[in-house]
């Protein structure tokens, strides 16, 4: 069978020189400053460009009623002024959360404006935030829109993993998603779980991807879960229990269906 792989893809030189001196500038920016303040500051000005196509300033009017509007999205794209989920869970560590809360706001609302489908600007600009918000980032890492965590600081993604769109990752607990895996659009890990009796009873775990496994679309993995080294969960499959190393599973829950061939022979041969 024939193979695909990506094709290369630049846009203009110009834009590629403009976007990644962007880029290069935020990285910067948020590297020499981590204060709350400074990072809110620097989000909303970058937000209100994006949006409202001018420089933040100048003062709201706030006695026209038809200018509300108006005001409430000017004041939205500033993280100081929004909550956000993870935000109200009680084992989240506010310090480490806050710090990353305005690259995380930049994060979502990037992938809502007019540039977020840009694919070729998206994976960079993802990154480079990532490098500041997450426990780890690899090279090569491609991260489509509409991707979710809860605190990031907790999520490990190693080099040449990608993370497809609206794929949610629930970082609670702990996530690490090893080198070469791949996670596919609308998936969801998870790293707590629930007591079936008290639902404020939580407990964190750690969830584990890989290396080069393949989470396929639509698929549940669940807290305190490994899928194994190159290990498939199949579309639309619930990982109640770990998926061991070279099998395809599916199903809900998911159970194994075959041992990928080559993992299938190196058994025949050992025995």
């Amino acid at each position: 069978m024939p193979r695909y792989t990506y094709r290369d893809l630049k846009p203009t030189a110009e834009a590629e020189a403009t976007f990644c001196r962007w880029i290069t500038h935020l990285d910067a920016e948020f590297t020499r400053h981590r204060n709350v303040d400074i990072r809110s500051e620097i989000v909303r000005d970058e937000l209100h460009q994006l949006y409202l196509g001018r420089p933040h300033g100048g003062k709201l009017n706030f006695n026209m009623v038809s200018e509300l509007p108006l005001n409430v999205l000017q004041l939205t794209l500033d993280p100081r002024n929004v909550t956000l989920e993870p935000e109200y869970y009680g084992d989240v560590d506010a310090e480490k959360y806050a710090e990353r809360k305005p690259l995380i706001w930049f994060w979502q609302m990037f992938d809502r404006s007019p540039v977020g489908l840009n694919h070729w600007l998206g994976f960079r600009f993802r990154c480079m935030l990532g490098r500041h918000i997450f426990k780890h980032i690899g090279k090569h890492v491609k991260i489509f829109h509409g991707v979710e965590f809860s605190f990031g600081y907790n999520l490990t993604i190693e080099d040449n993993c990608t993370i497809h769109k609206y794929v949610l990752l629930d970082d609670r607990g702990e996530i690490l998603v090893r080198e070469g895996s791949s996670i596919s659009d609308y998936a969801n890990v998870y790293s707590h779980s629930h007591d079936i009796r008290d639902s404020s009873d939580v407990t964190n775990h750690a969830t584990e991807i890989g290396p080069r496994a393949r989470v396929t679309y639509h698929a549940t993995v669940l807290a305190g879960t490994k899928i194994g080294e190159d290990a498939m969960l199949g579309a639309m499959g619930l990982a109640t229990k770990d998926v061991p190393p070279g099998t395809v599973s599916a199903g809900i829950p998911a159970r194994e269906l075959r041992r990928k061939d080559r993992h299938a022979e190196s058994e025949k041969q050992a025995r």
